[in-house]
């Protein structure tokens, strides 16, 4: 457990950075980079004056956190620059990361009045930021915008539960290489290099993430790697150098 303890201290850095994130006036959607990601492309470019009217824009250094588990949900969000960890604590003390966010993703969308999990940036981030009320008044006003949402839950109920049943059958090699070739996969339409995958994430976010401890992910990337499965000199920035045989472990029998 101090072994524990002193990796997750490592990972955060000497101190948290305070929870005020730098706030600005929302520029506009033309010219956005992530609007044909994000739930908001559901809603025709003539009616986007709607949304930029109640938006705001919030920026995040790296190590800030945007929400916290059990606080009261005022806003929801679209990530249009940068990676967030949802977090929450378990009753044992063991920390989860629930998953990763990348541009374009909407954050918020839930039916709890309150958020779900602690929500931290690993990089520097920007987001459109929108009061909940404004969100439902626009939905109530733009049915596009609101099937737009409906969507985006109903792929994210349903990528978190077949994360689930998949990681419950798998050896750690095998979660691995699926969380890598997963990650690659959400990073592509997002300007990633084919074949590539970015982790700005520390090992121990990723091992929290697969439910596995830091050693384990860090045997599995050098057995990955010694099987030139993987290649990398940054460990934060890997090449899916056999991209076949990493399918093969992570669909186990298939």
């Amino acid at each position: 457990m101090r072994t524990r303890a002193r990796l997750h201290a490592v990972a955060e850095g000497p101190r948290r950075l305070p929870d005020v994130p730098h706030r600005e006036p929302h520029t506009g959607c033309r010219g956005c980079l992530t609007r044909h990601l994000a739930v908001c492309a559901s809603l025709p470019a003539e009616d986007t004056h709607d949304l930029e009217a109640v938006a705001g824009r919030l920026r995040l250094p790296a190590g800030a956190t945007l929400a916290r588990e059990g606080a009261p949900r005022r806003e929801v969000y679209t990530l249009t620059a940068g990676m967030l960890r949802q977090v929450r604590l378990l009753p044992d003390g063991r920390r989860l990361v629930a998953g990763f966010l990348l541009t374009g993703d909407f954050i918020g969308l839930t039916g709890s009045a309150r958020h779900r999990h602690t929500i931290e940036a690993i990089t520097d981030t920007v987001l459109c930021a929108f009061p909940l009320q404004d969100m439902r008044a626009l939905c109530a006003r733009h049915p596009a915008l609101e099937s737009g949402l409906l969507g985006h839950a109903c792929e994210e109920l349903d990528a978190t539960r077949a994360n689930l049943m998949t990681l419950a059958r798998m050896t750690p090699l095998e979660r691995l290489a699926g969380f890598l070739l997963h990650m690659a996969d959400r990073q592509h339409p997002r300007g990633g290099a084919r074949g590539w995958v970015d982790l700005p994430m520390t090992r121990v976010d990723i091992a929290d993430h697969l439910g596995l401890t830091v050693e384990t992910v860090s045997r599995s990337f050098t057995r990955l790697r010694r099987d030139d499965a993987v290649r990398f000199d940054d460990p934060h920035r890997i090449a899916l150098h056999a991209p076949d045989r990493l399918r093969a472990l992570a669909a186990p029998g298939a």
